[in-house]
């Protein structure tokens, strides 16, 4: 006999294909970059008040990680935003496509975030 009953699923082992994690991590990025507004106004703000507090604020530490960070979320944002589009556009809809697509949005986010990381430090 067969029961109706809901099944537990353990969301540890379950795994996620590569599209769908660029998906999520999208989504992520979105709402951090949208939580980050605050801080990049406060530092911008924090800047504009004369050239020693420019270079204080971007001399601290701190504050040039919460830039990184931020400039990264961006970045990979950006790229995962352009991979959708191709989507809507019919480009990149079968299985292998997809992850091809996925690869080259990690990579060109993680070579962006490597070169502003050189950039910065």
């Amino acid at each position: 006999m067969k029961s109706n009953r809901p099944v537990y699923l353990n969301l540890r082992h379950i795994r996620q294909p590569l599209p769908a994690i660029v998906s999520f991590l999208h989504r992520v990025s979105g709402a951090f970059l949208f939580l980050g507004i605050p801080l990049l106004l406060i530092v911008f703000e924090a800047s504009l008040a004369g050239q020693d507090s420019f270079v204080a604020t971007l001399g601290n530490p701190l504050i040039k990680f919460a830039l990184f960070t931020l400039l990264t979320a961006y970045f990979y944002h950006f790229f995962a935003g352009l991979r959708f589009l191709l989507l809507d556009l019919g480009w990149g809809v079968a299985l292998t496509q997809a992850r091809r697509a996925s690869w080259a949005v990690l990579m060109a986010a993680a070579f962006c975030a490597a070169s502003l990381g050189a950039w910065l430090w």
